[in-house]
């Protein structure tokens, strides 16, 4: 008998309107895990080399992991896997919520999406069966809306529904999947890729519980974080949300201002967690906003997501559509210079009505704002006066993108695409890597950022590898943890040598696990999180009864990492895709603990060898090599890329 997983993966052909359930072996289940690595699987083995990600050829996955269920924090994850139209690479994005443990409940461990339906329908599934349904009275309409309509139709309030808003059906190329009307698998537009698809929902009902290996481990794992939570490292990121960090970087230079032209925000207080705590959290005017501000996953206690409300003034903001993370605040917030924590707060209630991406949204916009305030765009191009720190603008055009009318129309192609179509050098100001908009830490104070996010397989990421700090001012507190993974050694401030490549290499796999395992980065990690990588381990085998080692999770980040990018080596990318916005070699930041702080190319350069070298890559072309697929039991994937 399995133990934390169905054994079930649900293929759904849209284009016959057919369904076929898959049962994968345990050795299938132990090699894959689950999640984004269990996707690839499906992705390499059955989209056809060049499809085109809008078209009925692309594959989406939708995959849950072995551990996805159970009663304990941080394992309430989704991964969404399928080729970007963002970027024409894979795309692979991550959401929590309560869709995720559902979908198990309902029993099955993944959805594999193939074709596209002639009109829009969404999926039915409950407790095993799946029935298609007509969608056209709910196209066009926001989450919120669309989901009140289906449990309505459906006659559940219990039921848990995973959809696109209009920006998905709009194929904006950043649009996001939504479920709870405020989680999203953002990053990479596979939003788009489900409305290109017609799909516009799945809707999910269970009532199977999930049956774990050792119930006692279980309650014991799930009873410690509990109890350990208010002395661990992210009490804060419990109680203030993300938007906690925004003073921590602000104090090392690494708060990206002006579109990353500085580190450093003079009004960032005005847009941090502990103001949005005190002021817009749902529950603040009446002292009540750790229990109606603080919202949370399936059986997690750290209630780490927001859940803000406002009810005067322009910007009036409905609590249904959660509230801004930190790579919100920043995006929309100090890459624009923009201090107005309500205006924020509006755009990130648009997105998630929408059904957008936050941080290729905002990141979108702030490069239309230097480019509008260096002369370049005028506001006969965007029917707008974008000059840094003008909000109303900022929303206006949020919505714009959206709906695909005027300025955001072309906006909604991703900056990268709208450089390419104005011209006039506007090129200079963008902030992408592989076409996506870089997230709100710095490489040029981050180094090791430099490398990640330039090989990352799907753009630029911060949730891809533990940051520099864990490793240098903070090794002491973090060194037990990060030896479990044979990082050893101090390291000094903003080095780029072996030693940092090695350590963002091995944290990088285990970031890649966690994405397999679908676990929350927050919960689970090598450093600050609230369980560590013994932990990570000890969860694994009390869920599953496996008898796994940090070394075999290890592994499976690293084949996961290997799979994508595989797959985009068969798409045509490789070691000429890996590189980084040029004016972040070209222009030094300018203020606070970062000034005169820029990227030294050769140096990079350097990193990128190191990095392909210790990853058992080819140099010269960055891909992976026969024999480390071959190691990783992936020697089906070298025959496929013919080596």
């Amino acid at each position: 008998m399995p133990h934390g997983y169905t054994g079930n993966i649900l293929h759904v052909d849209l284009t016959h309107q057919t369904t076929t359930v898959e049962t994968p072996d345990e050795a299938f289940y132990r090699k894959y895990m689950g999640g984004s690595a269990l996707a690839m699987f499906y992705l390499l083995r059955d989209m056809p080399a060049g499809a085109d990600p809008l078209g009925p050829d692309n594959v989406l996955v939708l995959a849950l992991s072995v551990l996805t269920g159970a009663p304990l924090s941080g394992q309430s994850r989704m991964t969404a896997a399928a080729k970007s139209p963002l970027t024409g690479a894979i795309g692979d994005s991550q959401s929590g919520g309560f869709w995720p443990a559902e979908l198990k409940f309902a029993g099955f461990d993944a959805i594999v999406v193939k074709g596209a339906a002639k009109e829009p329908v969404y999926l039915w599934v409950k407790d095993g069966a799946v029935e298609f349904r007509p969608a056209a009275h709910l196209w066009g309409r926001i989450t919120g809306d669309a989901e009140d309509a289906i449990k309505a139709e459906l006659g559940d309030d219990k039921i848990e529904v995973l959809q696109v808003g209009p920006a998905g059906e709009n194929q904006v190329r950043f649009a996001a999947i939504m479920n709870m009307s405020n989680r999203a698998n953002g990053r990479t537009g596979l939003g788009a890729v489900m409305g290109s698809k017609n799909l516009k929902a799945i809707a999910v009902r269970g009532t199977s519980k999930v049956e774990v290996a050792d119930k006692q481990a279980v309650s014991d794992l799930a009873r410690w974080g509990a109890q350990n939570l208010p002395q661990s490292n992210i009490t804060g990121l419990s109680k203030y949300g993300t938007a906690e960090t925004t003073g921590a970087n602000q104090t090392i230079g690494s708060l990206p201002t002006y579109n990353y032209n500085s580190g450093v925000f003079a009004e960032w207080e005005a847009i941090d967690g502990t103001t949005m705590y005190d002021t817009i959290l749902k529950g603040a005017e009446d002292g009540k906003q750790d229990r109606l501000g603080r919202d949370t996953c399936y059986a997690c206690t750290v209630r780490c997501k927001r859940v803000v409300e406002i009810q005067e003034g322009p910007y009036k903001v409905d609590a249904r559509y959660g509230g801004p993370e930190y790579e919100t605040t920043s995006t929309f917030g100090n890459y624009a210079g923009i201090n107005d924590l309500a205006a924020i707060a509006k755009a990130n209630e648009l997105c998630n009505q929408y059904g957008m991406d936050t941080i290729s949204c905002g990141a979108t916009i702030s490069w239309a704002y230097e480019a509008y305030n260096a002369g370049k765009l005028s506001k006969g191009d965007t029917g707008l006066d974008l000059t840094w720190g003008n909000a109303e603008s900022m929303v206006k055009l949020t919505e714009m993108i959206a709906k695909r009318e005027g300025f955001g129309d072309i906006l909604a192609e991703g900056s990268a695409r709208a450089a390419e179509e104005l011209g006039r050098g506007l090129g200079d100001y963008l902030i992408t890597v592989k076409g996506q908009e870089l997230p709100a830490h710095m490489p040029q104070v981050k180094k090791s950022l430099a490398v990640i996010y330039a090989t990352n397989p799907f753009g630029a990421d911060h949730q891809s590898s533990e940051h520099d700090p864990a490793v240098e001012a903070d090794f002491e507190t973090f060194k037990d943890r990060l030896a479990m993974i044979g990082v050893n050694k101090q390291l000094p401030k903003r080095s780029l040598d072996a030693e940092k490549i090695d350590f963002a290499v091995k944290t990088q796999r285990l970031y890649s696990a966690l994405d397999s395992l679908n676990l929350c980065q927050f919960v689970f990690g090598p450093a600050w999180q609230l369980y560590g990588p013994d932990q990570t381990v000890e969860t694994v085998r009390a869920i599953t009864g496996w008898d796994v080692t940090i070394d075999e999770i290890q592994e499976l980040g690293e084949r996961r990492l290997n799979m994508l990018r595989a797959f985009n080596a068969r798409e045509g990318l490789d070691r000429k895709e890996d590189k980084l916005p040029a004016k972040l070699f070209k222009k030094a930041l300018k203020g606070g603990a970062s000034d005169g702080f820029k990227l030294d190319e050769d140096e990079f350069e350097a990193a990128l060898d190191t990095y392909y070298e210790q990853s058992g890559w080819d140099v010269e072309t960055g891909n992976p090599s026969r024999p480390t697929l071959e190691r990783l039991g992936l020697g089906w994937v070298a025959d496929q890329l013919k080596m």
